[in-house]
């Protein structure tokens, strides 16, 4: 049987081989492609290349951005501010407007909203006589979640941002010791790195050849991030210099303190690991070896009748 089912599988094997080696030698895949490519039917109006695009970016889109407009002529302008820090706080400003953000809530809240009504009144046999409220904390959820998603993009790039701030001030100290200057130590971390603090160094060089002044551009960079190890950082570097002091100094002095911080915070980290990992012990881990040690003794009790007779 095991020799059959050999053969049978060297047979299939040999079969693709063929196919795959069976392929014309003088046809040309990208010419073939650009032919069909040649024979594809352009549209010819507006209105073609409208209905060429999906649903989404056709109706959804607009609507949701329509409806957004209309909810931002209401909404206070500290709030639009907030979020709009929201959305530079999460690395998105490019990305994404206010507009757009409040867009992605209404459309989670009506979504979410629907999927609970839908489930709850519509394919639900028997009505729960809470459907109503599961359909109002759906809504609430889908109005919240957008909340949540971006603190949870700002935490992870405030984390990232943390990670490569000391090896970045190592860089700029050693470049900086080297004679360049801190605008162009700034320039060697954004050409080598493609991380949040590496994209970061690039704006405050492209706002300082715009014109802004370097502490205002490094200010700025900081409220940004809302980092206290880069809003010490950037204090340092505007206060030296304003007052003249070397700047070799500070980022070495700065380069000191951030590698001990980040010792620090490893060794913490450490130090919590035991009582992060006692959690899954013993919910996960503790039950499943009492499963394995004491199941064999339970079956030998039962299939003796010790137990019945307890």
């Amino acid at each position: 049987m095991e020799g059959i089912l050999i053969i049978v599988v060297l047979i299939v094997i040999a079969g693709l081989v063929y196919i795959g080696m069976r392929d014309d030698r003088s046809r040309d895949p990208l010419q073939e492609r650009l032919a069909q490519f040649g024979e594809r039917e352009l549209p010819e109006s507006l209105e073609e290349i409208e209905l060429s695009l999906p649903f989404r970016d056709r109706i959804l889109v607009p609507v949701l951005r329509r409806i957004a407009d209309v909810t931002t002529r209401f909404t206070p302008e500290k709030q639009i501010a907030q979020t709009r820090h929201l959305i530079e706080l999460a690395g998105m400003a490019g990305s994404m407007e206010p507009t757009t953000f409040f867009a992605l809530r209404i459309g989670a809240t009506i979504g979410l909203g629907l999927m609970a009504f839908l489930v709850f009144f519509v394919l639900s046999p028997n009505r729960d006589p809470n459907a109503l409220l599961y359909t109002i904390g759906g809504a609430a959820l889908g109005y919240f979640f957008p909340i949540l998603w971006i603190r949870s993009k700002i935490s992870k790039r405030q984390d990232g941002i943390l990670k490569a701030l000391p090896d970045a001030l190592d860089l700029l100290t050693i470049c900086v010791e080297a004679g360049l200057g801190f605008d162009q130590a700034m320039g060697k971390v954004y050409e080598k790195w493609d991380n949040d603090l590496a994209i970061a160094f690039g704006r405050v060089l492209r706002e300082i050849q715009l014109g802004k002044l370097r502490r205002e551009a490094l200010r700025d960079m900081s409220e940004r991030m809302e980092v206290p190890d880069v809003q010490s950082f950037t204090a340092a570097v505007i206060q030296a210099d304003q007052l003249g002091v070397s700047m070799t100094k500070i980022l070495r002095v700065q380069s000191d303190q951030m590698r001990v911080k980040r010792r620090q915070r490893a060794q913490e980290k450490a130090h919590q690991a035991p009582v992060k990992m006692m959690i899954p012990m013993v919910l996960l881990i503790f039950p499943s070896l009492w499963i394995v040690l004491l199941g064999p003794a339970v079956v030998f009790l039962l299939s003796s009748g010790a137990l019945g007779k307890v």
